[in-house]
């Protein structure tokens, strides 16, 4: 998968992994709101992992509807809910996320919180993506 969007690595910064320290583009601006991990019927998926990747899944469809894909995401936003929980399932959450936005890693912020407003939710993500007009 190729981007439209040009990952900005400062010199002598130490290379990240599974994230880029920002993202450059020119293009339609879609702002995508918090989406935590239910479904259309507003079902919770089971688990941490599962809801991430539900809220993933959430997100790559609002840009799509704006006409763009996973590529054109430029930014996310992730607020959990337990950082411990967060690392326990690294590498469940790096298959799960390549399975919905491949091998794009746009800029991100990974952010502990309290409580989300569903009380069940144990992740929400937000974005923004920028599309090529």
């Amino acid at each position: 998968m190729t981007t439209p969007l040009q990952p900005l690595h400062p010199p002598g910064w130490p290379q990240a992994k599974g994230y880029a320290h920002g993202m450059a583009g020119t293009g339609r601006q879609v702002l995508v709101s918090g989406q935590i991990g239910w479904d259309a019927h507003g079902q919770l998926a089971p688990g941490f992992v599962g809801q991430a990747r539900q809220a993933l899944v959430n997100v790559l469809a609002v840009v799509q509807a704006a006409g763009g894909g996973a590529e054109h995401i430029a930014r996310l936003t992730w607020y959990i809910t337990s950082m411990a929980e967060y690392r326990a399932h690294l590498a469940e959450l790096g298959q799960a996320y390549r399975a919905v936005l491949g091998r794009h890693f746009p800029a991100m912020t990974l952010v502990q919180v309290v409580a989300l407003v569903e009380a069940e939710a144990l992740v929400e993500i937000e974005a923004t993506a920028v599309i090529p007009v």
